[in-house]
């Protein structure tokens, strides 16, 4: 649509003149400028800021349906699935290409934690097809379509949405068939799914510790060191506040769970 497409443009525009960003100083120097990182700090504080309540309620909920949720419940969704079975018709199929986003959107499950579920998906026999909508609906989850609604508006972020979904129904089903015409369809009986040693010291506890140094770096640079510095940077589309509410104590309540799991696990058992 003509009219969305213009208002995202507009807003796009307005971003980008309010960025205080001056495109014409050599990037070496503001490399070398103070100025410049207490600018990335407030930006970097401001995308948090945007995004933490969302993030916080995806991780939850994520772990809750991994560690609470039965298998069986996943296998009513999807219509034939089960152990040893691939024999789908194509409208079988076609349900579970598009159960697979809706499930992923409602648990706001992305890229955070979509792969281990879907393996357990497949080895479950959820089709190829539905699992691979299942990897894809990253980009159709709540919090990118709030991200977006941000910097676009809701109307453009809804039909963004709608591409996206109708773009993954299509590339699913062309994977699906065009490995089934070459017989390389993957055997849902060789997927074992173990359980996974989530901290480990390794190299991403050092990366893990050295971002977190940089990013604690760069809040102490943008908003104590250098506070007075001014990025002229704003958040584009207007917010429902109700949402934002809605979220925030939904966050709030994940932590009081995540305390509580730990306490149980740490301190009771």
């Amino acid at each position: 649509p003509k009219k969305l497409i213009d208002k995202a443009r507009k807003n796009l525009e307005k971003e980008d003149g309010d960025s205080g960003m001056d495109d014409s100083k050599d990037w070496k120097k503001q490399m070398q400028n103070e100025n410049s990182w207490a600018k990335v700090g407030k930006k970097y504080k401001m995308e948090w800021q945007m995004v933490w309540k969302d993030v916080t309620v995806g991780f939850t909920i994520a772990g809750i349906v991994a560690a609470f949720v039965p298998d069986a419940w996943f296998q009513t969704l999807f219509i034939g699935s089960g152990q040893g079975n691939t024999d789908f018709s194509f409208f079988e199929i076609l349900e579970h290409i598009i159960v697979g986003p809706v499930a992923a959107f409602v648990t706001f499950i992305g890229s955070m934690g979509n792969i281990p579920l879907a393996a357990l998906l497949f080895g479950k026999g959820v089709s190829f097809a539905g699992v691979m909508a299942f990897i894809f609906s990253d980009l159709v989850v709540f919090p990118i379509l709030r991200i977006n609604a941000k910097y676009y508006g809701w109307k453009m972020s809804l039909f963004i949405l709608f591409l996206l979904f109708t773009s993954l129904i299509g590339a699913s089903l062309i994977l699906h068939y065009s490995f089934d015409l070459m017989s390389l369809l993957p055997d849902p009986s060789q997927v074992q799914v173990q359980d996974s040693e989530y901290f480990k010291i390794n190299y991403t506890f050092y990366l893990n510790l050295a971002f977190l140094i940089i990013s604690g770096y760069l809040i102490y640079l943008g908003f104590f060191k250098k506070k007075d510095v001014d990025s002229k940077m704003g958040e584009m589309a207007p917010k429902s506040q109700l949402l934002e509410n809605i979220l925030k104590y939904a966050a709030f309540i994940s932590y009081i769970w995540i305390a509580g799991g730990l306490a149980v696990k740490f301190l009771i058992q």
